[in-house]
């Protein structure tokens, strides 16, 4: 199973707004700068946070975004879910493009779907508080990264 880059970042991103003091407004720069990935993509990443609740924005000069739930509201499954576009790990799980002639007898598409319930099963245990618990350490890294 691999995550995208989309899913990847949005992780990053509430990640690094749930260690901030006091849901402090973090502008989107910040967050690039800090783990040095594109501006760019991470407006879009989280835009589409925000469409989903799970962060504010605040326009203007002193604007910027913080968390829109708590922590230990924002189950990983349910956001990994959300944030990729599909769990089609071979073309048979595609139904509507599936040209592969051996489906109709492939015990694959059993085991691959066992495994991705597997794999949902683990993320929907966690939430973003879980992923956070060692706040100082990574706000000591975000620290050093900001530093560099």
């Amino acid at each position: 199973m691999r995550m995208t880059q989309y899913s990847d970042f949005s992780l990053r991103v509430l990640m690094y707004l749930a260690t901030q003091v006091d849901g402090r407004l973090v502008q989107i720069k910040e967050i690039a700068d800090t783990y040095k990935i594109s501006k760019n993509h991470l407006m879009k990443v989280t835009h589409e946070l925000s469409k989903l609740g799970y962060i504010k924005t605040v326009r203007g000069r002193n604007g910027g975004i913080t968390l829109g739930k708590n922590p230990d509201e924002i189950n990983i499954g349910t956001l990994i879910r959300r944030t990729e576009e599909d769990f089609y790990l071979v073309e048979c799980f595609d139904a509507a493009n599936n040209t592969c002639i051996i489906s109709p007898a492939c015990k694959l598409k059993g085991v691959l779907n066992k495994a991705l319930k597997a794999y949902f099963d683990v993320l929907d245990q966690y939430t973003l508080a879980d992923l956070t618990q060692n706040t100082d350490q990574l706000q000591s890294l975000f620290s050093i990264e900001q530093e560099n």
